[in-house]
């Protein structure tokens, strides 16, 4: 039966289940941390990287650049989509780990705008467009295998690995960048402080990748390449695969397109936004961020655990309802205060965090295992790469072009994303405990 296929390496013995779930979140978490550490070193970067004559100017480009990493996401999507469904989920976790730590590496060794004018944005540019097609990959890869490799009635608790490890690689940058706040001087940030955290993200990478080259193939893929449909699987066969399951690539595009707008905003690039637009303490919103993001980690297997139990269609409502409920009260009380900050950041993950949890296993049990990785990888990065990519910087550039009103206008933009989030829900079929083999 299937389901013993599913849970039949996790059973294996308590080494196999580690190097799954060590492997997996490690990597994850690796590739999260270089993607946040911009988001919450912004500030710094645009004061280095791009002309200081005008530093709002500065600010909104490096925002802008943000968002340029995620155009290449849907390309990284394809290429480890068609990696991962044709030599396996493990070869294309390692090499977007790869690649997402050869770009850390290279803004670490940025020379600064003084130095060589503006080659030091274009090379920005470049190495952040590596990294988005590293994690453009990365994620559907990483939710694709641990979907497969978890027993079929656990799977929404092991789903949330995906955002605990994620979410411990934005906790440790954020940290990071409060301890580097406090230690150092604002000269000292500016100078080379931001760098430290893109040299540790490639020497973390280093680690994940060793640890992923020593994990298990999926069984349920390996299975799957050893069926006689499979033997006759190329690119052509591929695509006509992806064809008829368009219905399923519209699904992906409307689960997620919620969750990003509200994810990046609450659990990414408010820290920031906090600093520069409403002028908390930089050392104080950092902080803020570090325990929000405590609170979203603490709640994710509740979320997944719940779904194991009701259903995934309950958990994502409750979730998505609570997220629009409460976003405007949470940006209500969003003010210049860091425990302002850390108070409405803690009640949007909360709800975001349900979504979140299960995000993984949804995704995966839309999708035949033959289309799985790809099936998930494309929609999953231009919806992202559209909505995801642009959110930080729309919220701040909204406070810039229309005032006080600007933070009103993000707010019913993000209800609306949320709103289409919802609608596609209900499109769902209940996949709780679904055999993924097929």
């Amino acid at each position: 039966m299937t389901t013993t296929t599913n849970a039949a390496k996790p059973a294996a013995g308590r080494r196999s289940v580690a190097r799954t779930l060590f492997g997996t979140g490690a990597g994850n978490a690796v590739e999260w941390y270089d993607w946040a550490v911009y988001a919450t070193f912004a500030s710094f970067i645009s004061t280095q990287l791009f002309s200081p004559a005008d530093p709002s100017s500065a600010f909104l480009m490096t925002l802008a650049i943000f968002a340029v990493g995620f155009v290449a996401r849907p390309v990284g999507g394809f290429l480890f989509g068609m990696i991962g469904d044709k030599f396996g989920r493990k070869a294309s976790m390692t090499l977007s780990v790869a690649l997402a730590s050869l770009g850390s590496l290279a803004i670490a060794l940025t020379p600064s705008y003084a130095t060589i004018g503006a080659g030091a944005s274009a090379l920005l540019v470049t190495a952040r467009l590596v990294q988005g097609l590293a994690h453009g990959g990365e994620l559907p890869s990483a939710q694709t295998y641990l979907s497969e490799m978890a027993p079929a009635e656990r799977r929404g608790l092991w789903s949330s690995l995906i955002y605990v490890s994620g979410t411990t690689g934005i906790l440790f940058g954020t940290l990071l960048g409060a301890v580097l706040s406090t230690v150092l001087t604002v000269e000292q940030m500016q100078g080379f402080g931001w760098r430290i955290p893109f040299a540790l993200g490639a020497l973390f990478g280093f680690v994940a990748l060793l640890m992923r080259s020593r994990m298990e193939e999926s069984a349920v893929f390996e299975s799957g390449q050893q069926t006689p449909a499979s033997t006759q699987a190329g690119k052509p066969r591929l695509l006509a695969d992806m064809a008829r399951h368009w219905r399923q690539a519209l699904q992906v595009i409307g689960l997620t397109v919620g969750l990003t707008v509200v994810y990046y905003v609450w659990g990414v690039s408010t820290p920031a936004y906090a600093i520069n637009v409403l002028g908390v303490d930089a050392k104080g919103a950092l902080w803020a961020g570090v325990a929000a993001n405590i609170v979203f980690i603490l709640v994710l297997p509740l979320w997944g655990r719940l779904s194991d139990k009701i259903g995934r269609r309950p958990v994502l409502l409750i979730s998505s309802a609570g997220a629009i409920a409460c976003y405007f009260p949470a940006s209500a009380l969003l003010q210049d205060s860091a425990l302002q900050l850390a108070v409405s950041m803690s009640l949007m993950l909360v709800f975001i965090g349900g979504f979140a949890s299960i995000g993984p296993a949804v995704y995966a049990e839309l999708f035949p295992t033959s289309v799985r990785t790809i099936g998930v990888a494309v929609p999953y990065a231009i919806c992202v790469a559209a909505f995801g990519g642009t959110a930080a910087y729309l919220q701040a550039g909204f406070e810039t072009w229309f005032g006080d009103a600007g933070r009103s206008y993000f707010g019913f933009y993000a209800i609306a994303m949320l709103l289409f989030t919802v609608i596609t829900i209900l499109t769902l079929k209940e996949t709780r405990g679904k055999d993924l083999s097929s």
